[in-house]
């Protein structure tokens, strides 16, 4: 498909059968082919590269294919359910009204809305936002002293992650001008850019034999033309994302784990120990707090809402909100893989579960699925 404005056609990496993660790594499951670009108006489309840059296709950034996996790398099972693409999601929630005005937020601050998983696809990211009334048509700020805050990963697997980085740079300047802000939380993928940049292929100790941060970036979607336009300024704005934050009594953070805990007994001690671990530049601590974020469905199941009231009880809030799984997985619809539906998960909006202590807010946006813009808060 054709993705980012101003670089020609790019291929999606593919993710169905060489698909492989990491044996921590809980994550799995078949990706429809692309679909055809849907970008409603191509004004919205992000400006061209300057006339001095050159950013190549992104060949060769794509996962190894079966049998060329790096030496001591177990590809794990496929422990997720497979998705219906034909199924349309029944998502209990109720959308914020859009154009209607927002309510304001405490101290005078404008409504708080999220941001789920982006990985690159920044058509689908312009066109959620304009949608929701926050950025217009020349993709600037235009929602005045409106909160936004990304929940992380926002490369790999799409076409263009620099440019999603380039835009949330962008309107975080503008939307502090405007009274309001623009934050991004720390991701897992953001972890893995930043050890492939700094370690490439020194090896480290995964747990499950050796590793490296380049095999696991490219085995989990990285792109070549993004690693080739990544910048020193790019390493230093991730590098200080915070990991979790507390806002409107919503406990925001991007895993779906339980091992932000291990970080940390305050959310100012969680963040400090993750910035100060990446500060460190150990490639054996950056790769014990990717393998970390990587983990998911701490709230899915029976014991979900008890891991969540424990971290909510830490941390502080009445619910979390949280990317990382795409929902299809957390509603765990099983079919055949074998089925010849190409159209995708139909996700209608973020879902609530854990007894109405969780939003996913992940809407599979890599497997054809939703980008999601969320205002909170959100009813089940």
């Amino acid at each position: 498909m054709t993705q980012g404005a101003g670089q020609g056609p790019v291929v999606r990496t593919p993710t169905v059968r060489d698909f492989r993660v990491p044996a921590y790594v809980h994550e799995a499951g078949p990706v429809p082919p692309d679909r055809p670009a849907a970008h409603p108006d191509p004004r919205l489309a992000a400006p061209p590269p300057p006339a001095a840059a050159t950013y190549p296709p992104p060949s060769g950034g794509g996962p190894y294919q079966p049998g060329q996996e790096p030496e001591g790398y177990t590809p794990t099972q496929r422990d997720l359910p497979v998705i219906n693409r034909g199924d349309t999601l029944q998502v209990p929630v109720t959308p914020a009204p859009v154009p209607a005005p927002a309510p304001r937020g405490p101290e005078g601050l404008g409504p708080l809305y999220v941001v789920g998983d982006v990985h690159g696809y920044l058509a689908e990211l312009v066109t959620a936002l304009h949608e929701k009334g926050l950025i217009d048509a020349e993709g600037n700020w235009s929602a005045g002293n409106t909160r936004l805050w990304f929940l992380g990963d926002f490369t790999d697997r799409g076409p263009d992650g620099i440019g999603v980085i380039d835009l949330v740079m962008k309107l975080s300047a503008e939307a502090a001008a405007a009274g309001g802000y623009c934050k991004a939380l720390m991701g897992n993928h953001e972890l893995l850019l930043i050890g492939a940049r700094r370690f490439g292929d020194t090896p480290v100790n995964s747990g499950a034999g050796t590793a490296t941060f380049q095999a696991a970036w490219l085995l989990n979607g990285g792109q070549k033309s993004d690693m080739d336009r990544l910048q020193d300024h790019h390493l230093q704005w991730m590098s200080r994302l915070d990991a979790m934050v507390e806002e409107d009594d919503h406990l925001l953070l991007h895993s779906d784990t339980t091992a932000y805990l291990e970080y940390g007994a305050s959310v100012e001690e969680v963040n400090d120990t993750v910035r100060e671990t990446l500060t460190r530049n150990d490639a054996d601590e950056c790769w014990d707090l990717f393998r970390k974020f990587t983990k998911r469905f701490a709230f899915r199941d029976e014991a979900g809402p008890r891991a969540a009231r424990e971290l909510l009880a830490a941390y502080g809030g009445s619910r979390i909100v949280h990317g990382h799984s795409p929902i299809p997985y957390l509603l765990g619809e099983v079919v055949s893989e074998d089925g010849d539906d190409s159209r995708g998960p139909v996700v209608e909006g973020p879902h609530v579960y854990a007894d109405g202590l969780a939003i996913a807010m992940d809407g599979g946006v890599t497997m054809a699925g939703s980008l999601l813009v969320q205002q909170l808060p959100l009813h089940a």
